[in-house]
């Protein structure tokens, strides 16, 4: 008898036990508003942009396009990578307003990390050898939306330090906006939670 009395707590322990796991997945990793993979063609400045889902409101993204560099030594104009790690921390208050979250529209804070090439720069009035490379290490402040037609804008604003190989560095500002078509499938405007 008193087996059966320490097999009841230790049951319902058990189930607790299995509830919270769930429960903590459900609400930290899986990815409810956040979509697991997009891809999108920019159009104001030939490139593309792939942004991958990893936890609850938090992605990276990597973005392969014409940017602009300048800082305190001058500016640098060409082929550009960016590297995002995205946290977006509005998608509930946007839910609760009405507004759409799918194709990751929200505001995000992001480190930031840019790499402009040498070898597809298109100008530039930094002095040094014709051969550098720039790099770029921030955070930045960004705004994406992204419509039921699947066209997206993205803007963000930031600060970080430049770092120069063969160049001077210094810190500067960093502006991006990018206007494209996402052509990913999208989830649905409405969430929809699937136990």
């Amino acid at each position: 008898m008193t087996q059966k009395l320490l097999l009841v707590p230790f049951m319902v322990l058990s189930c607790f036990s299995v509830f919270s796991q769930f429960h903590e997945k459900g609400r930290t990793f899986d990815l409810i508003n956040l979509e697991r993979h997009q891809f999108k063609l920019n159009l104001l400045s030939p490139g593309f942009t792939y942004e991958l889902g990893l936890f609850r409101n938090q992605s990276v993204s990597f973005d392969l396009g014409l940017g602009l560099a300048t800082y305190e030594e001058g500016y640098a104009f060409g082929l550009t990578t960016n590297n995002r790690y995205r946290y977006y921390h509005n998608f509930q208050r946007r839910i609760d307003k009405g507004k759409n979250v799918s194709g990751n529209s929200g505001d995000y804070i992001a480190a930031a990390q840019a790499v402009f090439f040498s070898q597809l720069r298109i100008s530039t009035n930094i002095e040094g050898p014709k051969d550098f490379n720039l790099g770029f290490y921030g955070l930045a402040y960004g705004v994406q939306r992204t419509f039921e037609n699947g066209f997206n804008f993205n803007a963000e604003l930031g600060a970080g330090y430049y770092r120069g190989d063969g160049v001077l560095n210094g810190y500067g500002p960093l502006v991006t906006f990018t206007f494209g078509w996402v052509a990913t499938k999208r989830k649905s405007k409405d969430p929809k939670f699937d136990f």
